[in-house]
């Protein structure tokens, strides 16, 4: 039978069969527009009112006479000593201080609540065995355990980071195999079924899913640790937030209490908010899957 005249000519190859294939259209994400300016200035506005109607509030217990104005300093008097504090004094190396105090505490905590609540949440055998041993921990105040502590560790540094490692470390454990039990099971075998080993799917599937959990354990316990730092620093500190406030109570300095409670508030919102903004940068991924 005689060849036809394309039985001898080449066959293209794969790669050029798909360069010549017609490709679809990439749809392209939408970019998110950039804010405009009256945009930032509604955002601001929102956010200086509340804080706005808590000064007025302040004030107007202040000067309503219902209460005892040396018991309710105004403003103004609290802004005008930590000024004060803040110049003359040693705020600045008590807020470092405190800072300091807090952060190793919560690291030491969270590198330690990570893997721990990783396994509870993975395994499940394991969560009903120590599910009860860790809610009972948890359900103690960290300032009951003062005396055993300053038994153990002393009243030096080791007893504050003690304390608020606690606090951190079973508020952190508890957010963290919430989370991880929460992982659909799916992801793991959609990436078994595409070939994917154990130590795959550990680095590429459950470790992205395990960060947002991880994130927030971090905020939770920072917070716990802040609101647990006055009673760390009851043990024999000289310098801290904590410390300046137990000795201003001693002499009934209300304005100085104010300035260490506001100065807690406040740089436990600027590492939240930080921590948010990391947070927005490591998970971007789950809204472009959304």
């Amino acid at each position: 039978m005689p060849n036809s005249p394309t039985s001898n000519a080449p066959l293209p190859d794969a790669a050029t069969s798909l360069a010549r294939a017609p490709t679809a259209p990439r749809k392209l994400q939408p970019s998110r527009p950039r804010p405009s300016a009256a945009t930032w200035l509604n955002r601001g506005i929102l956010i200086a009112v509340p804080w706005t109607l808590i000064v007025l509030v302040w004030y107007g217990v202040a000067y309503s006479g219902l209460i005892n104005p040396s018991l309710v300093p105004t403003p103004h008097a609290v802004a005008s000593r930590f000024w004060e504090l803040l110049t003359k004094g040693r705020l600045l190396s008590d807020m470092w201080m405190s800072t300091q105090r807090v952060f190793l505490g919560v690291a030491c905590g969270i590198l330690l609540a990570v893997p721990v609540g990783f396994v509870l949440g993975w395994y499940r055998n394991v969560r009903r065995f120590i599910d009860p041993l860790i809610n009972f921990f948890r359900a103690l105040p960290p300032i009951a355990l003062i005396p055993l502590v300053i038994v153990y560790f002393g009243i030096g540094e080791s007893a504050k980071i003690a304390i608020l490692f606690y606090a951190s470390f079973f508020a952190g454990v508890i957010v963290m195999y919430e989370g991880v039990a929460q992982i659909s099971p799916i992801f793991i075998r959609v990436a078994r079924t595409l070939g994917a080993t154990d130590g795959e799917v550990f680095r590429k599937v459950i470790l992205p899913l395990a960060v947002p959990h991880i994130l927030t354990a971090l905020r939770v316990a920072l917070g716990v640790a802040w609101a647990t730092l006055v009673a760390s620093e009851l043990i024999a500190a000289q310098q801290g937030l904590g410390a300046l406030i137990q000795n201003a109570s001693s002499f009934f300095q209300l304005d100085i209490i104010y300035v260490g409670i506001i100065c807690i508030g406040l740089i436990a919102l600027v590492m939240d908010l930080v921590l948010r903004a990391a947070s927005r940068r490591l998970v971007a991924w789950q809204d472009r899957i959304a």
